[in-house]
C-alpha cells in the first residue's frame, strides 16, 4: 500500500462540480492499495502518518503530528500512485487493486486514521473522477510504501 501525503493549508475535493469534502490545516493522504496488501500494510501506514512530525513546534522546527496541532486529514483514493512506467511511455497499472479489493482498504482506513488521531477523516468518493484542490503547505510532501519499510 502507498500512500503520498502532503502538509496542507487547505485541501478539498469535489465531483461534478459538487463539493464532496474539504479541510484546513493539516493533510492531504493520496492512498493507492496494490495487489495482495493485507491489514498490516494498512495499519503500518496508520501509525506512521499519526505519527508523522512533519508541523512546525514554537522554534520553527517539525516536530510536531497531526494529532498535537488538532489538524485534519482528508484521504483519497489514487490507484495511479501504483503505477508502473518501466515499460515505454504509457503507464502500466497491473500492481493496482480492483475496485472491489481497494474499496474496502479505503473505508478501513479512513476509518482506522480517525481512532487514531481522535477526528473525522474526510474523505473523497472511491472510484469518481475528482477534482483535488490543495495549497500545499512548505512544500511538505511524503512518500511511503508498506513494503519499503
Amino acid at each position: 500500500m502507498r500512500a503520498v501525503i502532503q502538509r496542507v493549508s487547505e485541501a478539498s475535493v469535489t465531483v461534478d462540480g459538487q463539493l464532496i469534502s474539504s479541510i484546513g490545516h493539516g493533510i492531504l493522504v493520496l492512498q493507492g492499495v496494490e495487489v495482495g496488501d493485507t491489514a498490516e500494510d494498512m495499519d503500518y501506514l496508520v501509525r506512521k502518518i499519526a505519527a508523522l512530525r512533519i508541523f512546525d513546534d514554537e522554534e520553527g522546527v517539525m516536530n510536531k503530528d497531526i494529532k498535537s496541532i488538532g489538524g485534519e486529514i482528508l484521504l483519497v483514493s489514487q490507484f495511479t500512485l501504483l503505477a508502473s512506467t518501466k515499460k515505454g511511455n504509457r503507464p502500466s497499472y497491473i500492481h493496482a487493486a480492483k475496485g472491489p479489493e481497494a474499496e474496502p482498504f479505503y473505508d478501513l482506513m479512513a476509518k482506522a486514521l480517525s481512532d487514531e488521531v481522535g477526528t473525522e477523516v474526510k474523505k473523497g468518493i472511491f472510484g469518481a473522477d475528482m477534482k483535488v484542490r490543495l495549497l500545499n503547505d512548505g512544500p511538505v510532501t511524503i512518500c511511503i510504501d508498506s513494503r519499503n519499510r
